[in-house]
């Protein structure tokens, strides 16, 4: 039963990577289902996992290994639902979300027939900062150094400051940050109770 949550753990680490192309589509309902995907196997994993036994040894490593990896990578798709259901377009931030299945690019000002957003979005590097916040996160809770997430939240809020002040941007930020922290502490929890 351990090794079933071990093996359950590394597909949700390897998930994202084949449900990308489906969560990159600028449509909400491929978010929606890659994120619902997502959560599902991670649900099914924290059930296995506490209901198994605990790993020791190489099992233990690779649990910890793979909720970390899990954690960075599996992010994209339940933030970006997130935003969603928040009523945050996590594609644009110069229209009002929609959610139509057949959200299309708004034409800029200077090309009526342009298909560029008006404007980028707020936060850019976002996808970046996630992947780091989230592994960061990940790892502080494996180690048992639960108070690296005052760190990594007030680092966080320190670099982004100056930017919040832009239309929508702090919507954004509140929301993507916690869906974001969310996620990567449901993972590695999932860890702790594989490992003990």
């Amino acid at each position: 039963m351990t090794m079933t949550a071990i093996v359950l753990l590394v597909a949700l680490a390897v998930l994202p990577a084949a449900l990308h192309p489906i969560a990159r589509r600028h449509r909400v309902t491929p978010v929606l289902f890659a994120a619902s995907v997502t959560l599902v196997l991670l649900a099914a994993t924290a059930i296995v996992a506490g209901i198994a036994g605990p790993a020791d040894g190489v099992g233990a490593r690779i649990a910890q290994c793979a909720a970390v990896i899990a954690a960075v990578t599996g992010g994209g798709a339940v933030v970006r639902s997130v935003l969603v259901l928040g009523g945050v377009d996590p594609w644009r931030s110069d229209t009002p979300m929609s959610t139509d299945e057949s959200v299309s690019p708004t034409p800029t000002p200077d090309d009526p027939d342009s298909t560029e957003p008006l404007a980028a979005p707020p936060l850019r590097g976002g996808r970046v900062i996630g992947f780091l916040e989230r592994g960061a996160v990940a790892v502080t809770l494996i180690v048992g150094w639960p108070e690296g997430l005052a760190i990594i939240l007030a680092v966080k809020g320190l670099a982004r400051y100056p930017e919040l002040r832009e239309s929508h941007a702090g919507e954004q930020f509140i929301i993507g940050t916690f869906g974001s922290v969310l996620y990567a502490v449901a993972v590695a929890g999932t860890a702790h109770l594989i490992v003990s």
